[in-house]
């Protein structure tokens, strides 16, 4: 059976291809584009979890997420 991991990050209007693109290179699909509840636009993505998946890759993945947080707050932290 296949297991998913999902990640959830803001989508810039002016910078779309390149932010999808860069998803998209670390192996994530987008799977929904939505308007997120403050009016700007939120992609959804997933990837398969392997099972020798190590903790290390993981912990990428979310700081990832947490740097496309920041850089979407303008930089807060």
């Amino acid at each position: 059976m296949t297991t998913w991991e999902y990640l959830t990050t803001p989508l810039l209007i002016h910078n779309t291809a390149a932010i999808l693109n860069n998803w998209g290179k670390q192996g994530w699909e987008l799977v929904q584009v939505v308007q997120g509840p403050e009016g700007g636009l939120v992609a959804y993505f997933k990837r398969p979890v392997s099972d020798d998946a190590s903790a290390a890759s993981n912990s990428a993945g979310l700081a990832a997420a947490a740097e496309a947080s920041r850089q979407f707050d303008g930089g807060a932290a």
